[in-house]
């Protein structure tokens, strides 16, 4: 299938898989190309529709890597199926875009990528608060402009948030590395919202807490709240880290921002809809001091009518995983996901992924989210 839009990778390989868009990196490659896979990537910018995928699935395919931005529901794990394919991987983290259920109804492992976003993901959260809370946005804009005429004591006045409260509405591995990076470089509390109380979080700000006790400085504490309000109520500045799903969409509406301090941040690089965009629009046209960061759009690409326009919003086109190494971690991961299925190995176990990323990597596929529903193996310990 090699088109101006399809370039062909190991085309004498034997077993055929789909690539919707040009990875970074070349271990990944590699790795497809040891377990013996003809590569057929994508080259083309543009997102791919449910038929172009279908199409380029075609009468025979062995496995796929797929991107957040495409519906991997029960059209496609059918039409994979129907073509012989028994391994597909989604090109993040997060799988909000795939249907679970349909590709475990078709007998189709799927993988994902964690363990390589996580502290690139926290940065950019801690980049978003700070631009939003200092106003980067607003002060570059007017200086490009041309209108900086020199230092005013009033000129461009932020929150300063060193000895603040830190909301966290997600404590999983992004929403405690940044809390961590919150509190040990500015010395803030935490109040987290969470269905399961993240104990190793505490612990760590609690052996802070008691280092810059021995210092002489005051503590900082941490602790989980009972209710998602207490958090909104409390924080000078939220950020959220959730999955994507029914509980969580549009999680942050009128009602809730409403809560929030008249100053507050809120910061968002998980996914787009927890945000009630259009809400967020009116809130912050109505509350100047109020401050938001996104990274993460409610109908990406497009934006809610009115977002682009406002000062007091930092947006960026959902970059927070946009490092090279994560993003050619992610092709590491997403490649040996689908070798490791099609070479037979057995699932992964083990939260460390190092082993995948460079060096021989291990004979097992490093995360597959349906390996229990499909009976794989897990990897021995």
């Amino acid at each position: 299938m090699e088109t101006k839009e399809w370039r062909i990778f190991n085309p004498e390989g034997t077993k055929r898989v789909i690539v919707t868009k040009e990875l970074p990196g070349q271990r990944w490659l590699d790795i497809l190309e040891a377990a013996g896979c003809r590569v057929e990537i994508c080259t083309s910018a543009a997102v791919l529709d449910i038929d172009k995928i279908q199409a380029a699935i075609g009468k025979q395919c062995d496995g796929a890597i797929g991107q957040l931005t495409e519906p991997w529901g029960e059209v496609l794990f059918a039409a994979l199926r129907v073509a012989g394919g028994t391994a597909y991987s989604n090109y993040a983290v997060g799988y909000n875009n795939v249907d679970l259920d349909a590709a475990t109804e078709y007998r189709i492992p799927v993988g994902n990528t964690p363990g390589v976003l996580t502290e690139t993901t926290a940065e950019m959260a801690v980049a978003l608060t700070f631009a939003a809370a200092r106003r980067l946005g607003e002060a570059e804009r007017y200086l490009r402009a041309d209108l900086f005429d020199g230092w005013l004591p009033t000129l461009f006045l932020g929150n300063l948030l060193w000895r603040g409260t830190l909301g966290v509405i997600g404590a999983g591995r992004i929403g405690a590395a940044y809390a961590r990076m919150m509190v040990e470089g500015h010395k803030m509390d935490v109040v987290y919202f969470d269905l399961f109380p993240n104990e190793q979080l505490e612990r760590s700000i609690e052996t802070y807490s008691a280092y810059l006790e021995s210092q002489g400085e005051p503590p900082v504490n941490c602790r989980r709240a009972d209710t998602l309000e207490d958090v909104l109520k409390t924080a000078d500045c939220v950020s959220v880290h959730t999955v994507l799903d029914a509980s969580t969409h549009h999680l942050i509406n009128t009602p809730r921002l409403a809560l929030m301090k008249e100053n507050a941040v809120l910061i968002n690089t998980s996914r787009g809809p927890v945000i009630d965009e259009a809400a967020l629009v009116d809130h912050c046209r109505i509350h100047p001091e109020f401050r938001a960061g996104l990274d993460v759009f409610e109908s990406e690409p497009a934006l809610a009518p009115g977002l682009a326009e406002l000062e007091n919003v930092v947006i960026v086109p959902h970059i927070a995983s946009a490092t090279s190494w994560t993003r050619q971690g992610m092709a590491t991961l997403a490649a040996s996901n689908v070798a490791g299925l099609l070479s037979g190995y057995p699932a992964w176990n083990r939260p460390d992924i190092s082993g995948f990323l460079e060096g021989e990597f291990p004979k097992a596929a490093p995360s597959i989210l349906n390996a229990e529903e499909l009976q794989i193996p897990l990897y021995p310990d």
